[in-house]
């Protein structure tokens, strides 16, 4: 298992050398950066640390991470990170109403088999881990929406520096419409490929439609993906906002 994960590193590492050149090898550190934040989140928390606070603190370093190591631009990069701020922001205060109101914390009854014998005292509640989870999981789709429509601007500013902030917001739009259809894609298909297993089992059991969709799993599942396209859908104009704001006043001190 440990040679299987060592190679399949060394691959990642090849490809993305190849895709991205200097970029790449800065966007893979920038993974291994990320990896380490969680882990010393997770241990943080575990401490008995504030989970909010750690939560809070390991979202901003990841977002500067991720934005930051794969853009070689301040251009590209300042607009995008600002707007991945106000989306988490707005994302943390979504979030903690709807996991209080959902009650998706803990394990379902498929995970019975599993955790016989196991000791689930960890010392902190598990909607709190849910909450930690379900923030951390959206950092991705925003950081990615947000990178996306940020560079998207600026190289149609660069071909047309004299677009109005009408023609830029249009510009935007247009963006955002081929980016959320594509997010949308790949945080669904991500959701039913993991849920594969499960769902199989839920046919062979014979679960009514009721059961299944109140099923534990599948619901925390699938608040997690939907949580995920609300991200996007909200950062597309809130880049959009940040980048014309920028342009603005960069215009204005020239």
């Amino acid at each position: 298992m440990n040679n299987c994960i060592i190679i399949l590193t060394l691959i990642l590492l090849a490809a993305m050398v190849l895709a991205g050149g200097k970029n790449g090898l800065k966007s893979f550190f920038g993974l291994i950066l990320t990896l380490g934040i969680l882990i010393i989140s997770v241990t943080l928390i575990a401490w008995g640390i504030s989970y909010l606070i750690v939560t809070l603190i390991g979202a901003l370093i990841i977002l500067a991470i991720t934005i930051y190591f794969g853009n070689s631009t301040p251009q590209n990069a300042e607009p995008a990170f600002y707007a991945a701020l106000i989306v988490l922001a707005i994302m943390i205060c979504l979030i903690i109403p709807i996991e209080h109101w959902a009650q998706i914390q803990g394990f379902g009854n498929e995970n019975t088999p599993e955790l016989e014998g196991m000791s689930i005292q960890i010392g902190i509640k598990f909607m709190n881990v849910s909450i930690i989870m379900m923030v951390l999981s959206t950092l991705g789709a925003i950081a990615e929406a947000a990178v996306s429509i940020s560079s998207n601007l600026h190289e149609i500013l660069q071909q047309n520096p004299e677009l109005t902030t009408n023609q830029i917001t249009i510009s935007g739009i247009k963006s955002g419409r081929q980016i959320l259809s594509t997010a949308c894609n790949t945080l669904f298909f991500g959701f039913f490929g993991g849920f594969l297993s499960l769902f199989i089992w839920f046919v062979q059991l014979n679960y009514s439609f009721g059961t299944f969709l109140n099923d534990k799993i599948f619901v925390a599942e699938f608040s997690l993906t939907i949580i995920s396209i609300i991200a996007v859908i909200l950062t597309i104009p809130t880049t959009i906002l940040i980048f014309n704001l920028q342009h603005r006043q960069h215009k204005l001190s020239s």
